[in-house]
């Protein structure tokens, strides 16, 4: 990293190294502070659209100079046809926009990820119906789910059940408090041709350890929390609850994803809340972060961990 480059310099440097696949993915993290004045703005492709977010309120030159950027690649490197499809979100301190600058999003927009597909919406606020970082937790899951039954966990709109059953599990339950994402999540089924096999519970996890303990056991049980949603879970409190629940729900040699994304807890955070409520959990290794989503400090990203019952 250069620190004689500009922001823009940067961005041109990095973006001119990618390409626009087939599939889903980040093309530019700068939150994870590898490059110098980018720390607040990431750009991910939702084939056929590019989204542009920042996370802080950034100066309306240096918005003006990136999109005019992308529109370059677009038109160059990129070789797309057409209008460039882009769609800008503002974030962060109390602001929340979202904003098409140019060309269109699809009515019914639907991405793929390692051939399963998953339904997005791009102009609905922060969460956009696949979470991109999670990539190779999705991707371990599917590998690792033949013939297991499955417990997702805050499954959101159900992006590792998919992939549950696209890895051969003879049956997945997902909960989540949001009948909203729980309707996308069965789309994501029907998406997929996975019509029998799975149960969608709107439920508080909270208030439904019974239901699930009748339901089960789990021989691979994904907890994928949010880190701080006020009447859901906050993981400060709420991950020590969860993990005192676990060893009831998973079977003799079952696997445990455990997943946390709060740059502000480390990975000895989860580790160490794992040791004290949950010590038939034996570590195993934690699952790698797709290489776009490198950070200055690993700790404040994405943390996937892989636990075995021993």
């Amino acid at each position: 990293m250069s620190e004689a480059l500009s922001p823009i310099e940067h961005l041109n440097e990095h973006l001119h190294k990618t390409a626009l696949g087939h599939d889903a993915e980040r093309l530019l993290h700068g939150r994870g502070g590898l490059l110098a004045g980018c720390e607040q703005i990431t750009v991910d492709w939702y084939p056929p659209v590019l989204l542009f977010t920042a996370f802080k309120e950034i100066d309306l030159s240096f918005q003006e100079q990136v999109v005019a950027l992308l529109g370059e690649l677009w038109r160059g490197l990129w070789n797309q046809s057409g209008e460039m499809n882009l769609v800008f979100q503002q974030r962060g301190q109390g602001i929340s926009k979202v904003e098409l600058i140019s060309g269109n999003v699809p009515a019914h927009h639907v991405v793929t990820e390692d051939g399963r597909k998953t339904v997005v919406h791009l102009m609905r606020g922060q969460n956009h119906g696949l979470f991109l970082d999670m990539r190779n937790g999705r991707r371990w899951t599917q590998e690792h789910a033949s013939g297991r039954k499955v417990l997702n966990l805050f499954s959101y709109t159900c992006a590792f059940s998919v992939a549950a059953m696209k890895g051969g599990a003879s049956e997945v339950v997902n909960i989540d408090m949001s009948k909203g994402a729980l309707a996308i999540g069965r789309e994501n089924h029907r998406l997929n041709d996975v019509h029998s096999g799975v149960r969608l519970l709107g439920h508080d996890i909270f208030k439904s350890w019974g239901k699930l303990r009748k339901l089960g056991p789990y021989d691979l049980i994904i907890a994928d929390p949010p880190s701080n949603q006020k009447g859901s879970f906050v993981a400060t409190k709420d991950y020590a609850r969860l993990l005192r629940k676990i060893p009831e729900l998973v079977s003799e040699d079952g696997d445990v994803l455990l997943c946390l994304n709060a740059p502000q807890l480390p990975r000895k955070f989860l580790m160490d809340q794992v040791e004290e409520e949950c010590p038939g959990l034996v570590y195993v290794k934690q699952i790698a972060n797709p290489d776009v989503f490198k950070d200055v400090d690993a700790d404040s990203a994405l943390k996937v961990l892989h636990y075995r019952k021993a």
